[in-house]
């Protein structure tokens, strides 16, 4: 190889690194300003970000779950009192609210258009280390995690950009500047595989819990996830969506049990919605549907199957 060649491949490394560095670069810059410390009576605190310009804040439950008295650190250094709006353990997501002037609200992202090994950027507060900043890759999608609660988080993403204590709460952010996770938990002692709930997910909760406080729901019995259809399947079976839910639990004696659910099973229709992600399951599963049937249709192997589910009110921990 001649110097010249050499000195090419430098330079198209150097510009690789340059373009990595300035999408890290512009993604912090975008969203730090909404980046806060929370610090709950008790236990510690977190991370959250400010979503809305009149001072609503997304976190974590586990952060702000079982205190009184709740404070927020801006990025500008300024602490402010804050309330609890409502928070969902089953989702691990909570609002809270503080009064403030010129806040700057992060801008939300669709986490349905994330890829596999797309470039993702944390902020947090880890160990008190404010606005810290690691990046890494979209490591998978449509994981399961579960709650403290004992429910699982369904779509959850999993990625490696480092978290540790105190990043709970606070942003997973794309390349764009726009959110579309909030990181919540990390396995320890392994490095490199860290979780965050689906900003699909987590605006669907933060909006409920600003206009009613909580969540309620129905349950159905379920565990599942959002998984691509072969094209051929959805040509075979006429759909007019490309991914569905697969179940990957049955809770015994639950409403999905009693109508014969099963494990494999891909749903692609619940009454009158199309289920192609997780999220549209979920928002069918409100308390008022509680002692109504859920007409529901599933793939299982080369069957089309029709059936319907008794749903039940959601009970503590379901």
């Amino acid at each position: 190889m001649t110097a010249i060649a050499r000195l090419d491949d430098h330079r198209n490394d150097s510009d690789l690194l340059d373009a990595y560095s300035n999408a890290v670069v512009r993604a912090a810059e975008l969203v730090s300003p909404s980046v806060v410390k929370i610090e709950a009576e008790g236990h510690g605190g977190g991370s959250g970000f400010v979503f809305t310009p009149d001072g609503f804040i997304l976190t974590n439950s586990h952060v702000v779950a079982g205190t009184r008295k709740l404070w927020v650190t801006l990025p500008d250094g300024h602490r402010e009192r804050a309330s609890l709006v409502g928070d969902d353990p089953h989702t691990d997501l909570a609002v809270v609210r503080i009064e403030a002037p010129d806040l700057v609200a992060a801008r939300l992202g669709d986490s349905a258009r994330l890829r596999v090994g797309q470039l993702v950027v944390a902020i947090g507060n880890p160990y008190g280390f404010e606005c810290t900043v690691t990046a890494g890759v979209v490591s998978a999608l449509g994981r399961s995690l579960r709650a403290q609660s004992g429910r699982l988080i369904d779509d959850v993403i999993q990625t490696d950009a480092a978290l540790n204590p105190g990043n709970s709460g606070g942003p997973l952010v794309g390349v764009g500047g726009e959110v579309i996770g909030v990181n919540t938990a990390m396995i320890r002692p392994a490095q490199g595989i860290c979780f965050a709930v689906a900003m699909r997910t987590a605006s669907f909760v933060a909006s409920t819990l600003m206009r009613e406080g909580r969540i309620r729901r129905s349950f159905l019995g379920v565990g599942g996830q959002t998984v691509p259809l072969l094209r051929r399947v959805v040509r075979f079976f006429d759909l007019p969506i490309e991914s569905g839910v697969l179940i990957t639990a049955v809770e015994p004696g639950s409403p999905a049990a009693v109508a014969g659910l099963r494990d494999g099973d891909i749903v692609v229709r619940a009454g009158e919605t199309w289920t192609a992600a997780i999220d549209d399951l979920h928002k069918l599963l409100t308390a008022d549907r509680a002692g109504t049937s859920l007409p529901l249709v599933l793939l299982r192997g080369r069957d089309r199957v029709s059936c319907a589910a008794i749903l039940q009110e959601s009970s503590a921990g379901r």
